[in-house]
């Protein structure tokens, strides 16, 4: 029996188009959950956008534009990273849709009366994060993410006693209830619970939200603070509130032997979903996520992205430059998996040189040139056996781990081993002296369908195109376990050499 595997991505505000920070998240999620599907469990993804926030609509409001149709327009372009970036995920929610409105009111509903109260707040309140900030936390008077002075707020609105789950939390943190990767991130978060958790608002008032929201049950002059409502789409996408069959299946997973509930996000939003989420479920007696993978930023050309210095990239234009497999293989191996890291074309073009048309795309054209010369185009028969269950160990426990980028390392690892293989041995003099290189060939063949496999999470259309050409039908692919075991090529199938993978760049 299939075991229920459940993520989500984090939903980004649609004030703007997609930028290569979130792209970053989106192919990591991806990439995660293309693993469980290998290893046979039954996996739901969520992917969506966040479209109650503030910052929307004086986005909007700036280009002249209607709020609806201006955050619909966004959300189109973040919905299409799924093509565009070959994403797999199963549901996109936008907070804007009625059954994201009932899940966040019954949530709300649901927390504990007494970890609710209304007051007057004054605070300093920067919209770019949607969050109050203390004078300690700012950069010289400025929000540290979005380099602008916060505007002082005062009014009357509900919060929400997160001191009171103090113990609780920093508990989970601290025990491994709640796995979080990588663990110096966990250690950060365990340092500002230990600081003291305060209670934070949860509303904002109906004129100052510009009525633009999910409405507070009860209180027609309150909206949730967009924080409340966002983190409950992971949640909501799955029926909570409404029809609960995939809630019970993939949030409760009742009768699971291993519950699987994971988070992406970046290390922005960690305080929101290490610890306020988790003080908001902990109210409701919602069963919390099982762990949560946080990657750091990206820059571009060693600088940070925004709008106002113009170096924002775009997915797209990227993309369109060097291929969707391309753009994804160095998101995954050439950005830090836990750090912040650095996208600049020099360094993209040499990347993608060295690893995919001096690597992958070339040890491929060397195998399948090989099998047609010396093999009659097929997959000869082959007596060696290799050991490649470490290999595999490493594989799957990396990716288990978010460690993405050690993953490729590791791939990368096995293409340099099997290039040397074919230098040491030189199979063409081999065969020119009348040698047998049945085996030899054989061996290289089926090293090249476990890097295949081994790629299909990472750049599943360029893996795919490898194993058609081995003669393999990807349709008929059987789970990872039982398809890593050496010897699955079978003797006498016909190969079918193609184009080149990945062209030089010129």
């Amino acid at each position: 029996m299939s075991t229920p595997f459940y993520l989500t991505t984090t939903i980004p505000y649609v004030n703007a188009e997609p930028h290569i920070g979130f792209a970053l998240e989106m192919i990591q999620a991806d990439a995660r959950v293309r693993l469980e599907r290998l290893l046979g469990n039954d996996v739901y993804f969520l992917a969506g956008t966040d479209e109650n926030s503030l910052k929307n609509v004086q986005a909007a409001e700036k280009a002249g534009r209607d709020v609806n149709e201006f955050v619909a327009e966004h959300a189109e372009q973040f919905l299409g990273l799924k093509l565009l970036l070959n994403l797999s995920f199963d549901d996109f929610i936008r907070t804007t849709q009625k059954r994201h409105f009932d899940g966040a009111q019954k949530l709300w509903s649901s927390c504990k009366p007494d970890d609710m109260y209304k007051k007057t707040y004054k605070g300093l309140y920067c919209v770019g994060c949607e969050v109050f900030f203390a004078e300690e936390e700012l950069v010289e008077g400025k929000c540290p993410d979005h380099d602008v002075a916060p505007e002082e707020v005062e009014e009357e609105n509900y919060f929400f006693k997160l001191s009171k789950y103090q113990d609780q939390i920093e508990n989970l943190l601290g025990n491994g209830g709640l796995k979080i990767y990588p663990e110096f991130r966990k250690n950060e978060m365990l340092a500002f619970v230990k600081r003291g958790l305060e209670d934070f608002s949860i509303s904002r008032s109906r004129e100052r939200a510009h009525g633009w929201g999910v409405p507070v049950p009860g209180d027609d002059t309150q909206i949730m603070y967009v924080w409340f409502d966002a983190l409950s789409n992971y949640i909501n996408a799955l029926g909570y509130g409404d029809d609960e069959m995939l809630y019970r299946k993939f949030w409760l997973q009742d009768g699971s032997n291993k519950r699987q509930v994971s988070h992406v996000l970046g290390k922005g939003v960690a305080r929101f979903h290490l610890v306020y989420w988790i003080g908001m479920l902990l109210s409701a007696n919602i069963p919390l996520p099982t762990e949560e993978f946080v990657h750091g930023y990206i820059t571009v050309n060693g600088q940070k992205m925004s709008k106002s210095t113009g170096n924002a990239l775009s997915p797209y234009d990227v993309v369109l430059k060097y291929g969707t497999d391309a753009f994804r293989y160095y998101m995954l191996g050439a950005i830090s998996s836990a750090q912040d890291g650095d996208f600049s074309e020099d360094r993209f073009e040499q990347y993608y040189t060295a690893h995919l048309a001096n690597g992958i795309g070339n040890l491929t054209s060397r195998i399948l040139t090989m099998l047609e010369k010396y093999a009659d185009a097929k997959i000869p028969a082959g007596s060696s056996v290799h050991d490649v269950l470490g290999f595999w160990k490493v594989y799957t426990e990396g990716l288990e781990r978010y460690q993405f980028d050690k993953v490729v390392e590791h791939v990368q690892s096995y293409v340099s081993k099997l290039d040397g293989l074919i230098t040491e041995t030189r199979p063409w003099e081999k065969a020119k002296a009348g040698e047998d290189v049945s085996d030899l060939l054989y061996t290289l063949a089926e090293s090249l369908r476990h890097i295949a496999l081994a790629l299909l999470p990472i750049i599943p259309a360029s893996a795919e195109k490898i194993l058609t050409q081995l003669g393999i039908d990807v349709s008929s692919l059987e789970d990872l376990k039982t398809e890593q075991a050496w010897g699955r090529l079978k003797s006498g199938t016909k190969i079918q050499k193609g184009d080149v993978l990945f062209p030089r760049l010129t």
